[in-house]
């Protein structure tokens, strides 16, 4: 693949900066967004020198790290949407985010894809990102439709079920819309690197069957272990 040049890739900036212009003006909430870009530009720039390290480790412990650092980091941010100081739910994300997207991780890289050695950095840490950030965003949209749900007088099996419905919107639009809209990141990625087709379609239903699998068992986690909290969301649910 080629290099994309400094200059180029500003380029691919234009169409953000305009949808931050129409955000600002109907939303005024282009501050946000620009700190968001900010980070990302940040965060992918070290992460592409900090990655050429970590993939030549001959040990696990480096890899280790970083995918708690995922996790911990996914399952703060998850919490972004609700009312409720983060701090109070974190450990519920904490554990959701861990299981739902551990076991997922497990399977696929020890299983599926049998990693040797079973923490590969090269192949792992992706997988790891995908995983945890699929994990990260359904909770995500889970807390804030269960808090909206109970607020309009909900009890806590119709809100649970309306707001798992909720997380699992953004992947199931995806399997639909998968090879007839889309070729994902990864698939595109194969692709263009001079991979067959036809494997490239393996992997990304791999990868589809993970974010579903992970978005769904993290969901279901966090709606469970929220109900011993749910005063905490909403103080007139009983």
């Amino acid at each position: 693949m080629q290099t994309i040049p400094i200059l180029n890739l500003a380029l691919s900036l234009l169409p953000a900066a305009a949808v931050l212009l129409v955000t600002q003006r109907w939303a005024s909430n282009g501050k946000e967004t620009l700190y968001g870009f900010g980070r990302m530009l940040l965060q992918l720039s070290l992460i592409g020198y900090f990655l050429i390290y970590i993939f030549e480790a001959d040990t696990g412990w480096p890899v280790i790290a970083v995918l708690m650092v995922m996790i911990l980091v996914a399952s703060w941010i998850s919490l972004r949407a609700v009312s409720v100081p983060r701090k109070t739910l974190y450990p519920l994300a904490l554990v959701s985010v861990s299981l739902g997207g551990g076991i997922t991780l497990l399977i696929i890289s020890q299983g599926v894809l049998a990693l040797d050695p079973w923490y590969a950095p090269r192949f792992l840490i992706p997988l790891a990102g995908m995983v945890f950030s699929s994990s990260m965003t359904s909770i995500s949209l889970a807390s804030e439709r269960l808090e909206a749900e109970l607020a309009r007088g909900d009890s806590y099996t119709e809100a649970r079920r309306k707001a798992l419905k909720a997380a699992l919107i953004p992947i199931t639009n995806a399997l639909f819309a998968v090879g007839l809209v889309s070729l994902p990141g990864m698939m595109t990625g194969q692709i263009l690197s001079g991979v067959s087709p036809v494997i490239a379609a393996r992997y990304q239903i791999m990868v589809m069957a993970m974010l579903y699998g992970a978005a769904g068992l993290s969901a279901a986690c966090f709606l469970t272990l929220l109900k011993s909290r749910l005063i905490l969301l909403n103080p007139a649910q009983k």
